[in-house]
C-alpha cells in the first residue's frame, strides 16, 4: 500500500467539536495502562505524549497496528485529547511489552485514512480471533462497513522512529517491539 502521510489542515478535515471517549474508558484506563504496558492487552500499546496546554506528559492505551514493518495508532473514539495532543506535539513515546521507543507521528488525511481502513486494518482485524467483536464493543464497526465515514472522524497516525541527536532516524530494534 503506497501511502505518503502528510500533515493537513483543511476545512472539514476534523469535526468542529472535540470527541469524548465513553465514560467506561476513564474507569478502564488505569487497568489498561498496566495491561498494555506489559503487552497483555492485544493490539494495544501505551502512548505517552506531552499535553498541548499543560505541557505535562500523558499516558493512555491506544489501538496499535503493525503490518509489514509499518506502525499506526487509531483514535477509535474520535478526535479525543490524546489525538489532539499528538497532533500538536508531532512526537511521543510508544510502549509495547515494557519497551518504550520515541516516535514521530504523522496524521493521515481522511483519504489516506480511508485507504488505511480498507487495505490495512480490515484484513488485520479479520485475522484476529476477536477482531470483529472488539470493534463492536468499541462502537467502531464503521471502520469496516464505512471506511470513508470512519476516516472523517477517527484520526489515524503513522508512527516512525524519532530522529536521534544527529538527525538520523533511529531504527526500531526487535527488542523495542
Amino acid at each position: 500500500m503506497a501511502m505518503n502521510a502528510q500533515p493537513f489542515d483543511g476545512p472539514g478535515d476534523r469535526p468542529p467539536t472535540p470527541a469524548r471517549a465513553p465514560s467506561f474508558v476513564s474507569l478502564f484506563n488505569p487497568i489498561g495502562r498496566r495491561l498494555a504496558g506489559a503487552g497483555l492487552m492485544g493490539p494495544n500499546a501505551l502512548l505517552t505524549v506531552r499535553g498541548r496546554k499543560s505541557g505535562l506528559s500523558r499516558t493512555t492505551p491506544v489501538a496499535f497496528v503493525e503490518v509489514d514493518g509499518r506502525r499506526w495508532i487509531i483514535a477509535t473514539f474520535g478526535d479525543v485529547n490524546w489525538a489532539r495532543n499528538l497532533r500538536a506535539a508531532g512526537e511521543a513515546s510508544i510502549t509495547i511489552k515494557r519497551r518504550a521507543e520515541p516516535v514521530r507521528a504523522t496524521e493521515l488525511s481522511p483519504e489516506e485514512g480511508t485507504r488505511f481502513f480498507r487495505e490495512v486494518l480490515a484484513p488485520y482485524v479479520k485475522r484476529l480471533p476477536v477482531g470483529g467483536l472488539l470493534l463492536r464493543l468499541l462502537g467502531a464497526t464503521d471502520i469496516l462497513t464505512d471506511p470513508e465515514g470512519a476516516a472523517r472522524h477517527r484520526p489515524v497516525f503513522e508512527l516512525r522512529p524519532a530522529a536521534s541527536g544527529d538527525g538520523r532516524a533511529r531504527p526500531a530494534t526487535p527488542d523495542s517491539r
